[in-house]
């Protein structure tokens, strides 16, 4: 199945018009119609900007020492 993703406004009739599409003249589809959720102007698209990054100091060190690891025979 060969799925086709675009976002198209519905005009004042009530009409939706699609142009351009990747098909066939005479190809059988399926046409599902979802509403796109509106943005929502107090959510922060960009939740991570002015934020502190993570740093490691040695990222590639265990977390803690060999010795307090035990091993069970």
């Amino acid at each position: 199945m060969n799925a086709h993703k675009i976002q198209a406004t519905i005009n004042e009739n009530g009409q939706l018009l699609l142009t351009d599409l990747p098909f066939q003249a005479g190809d059988t589809v399926e046409v599902i119609i979802l509403e796109h959720p509106a943005l929502n102007p107090d959510t922060n698209p960009y939740p991570l900007k002015n934020k502190q990054p993570y740093h490691y100091d040695d990222p590639f060190e265990p977390a803690i020492s060999p010795d307090e690891w035990e091993i069970s025979i």
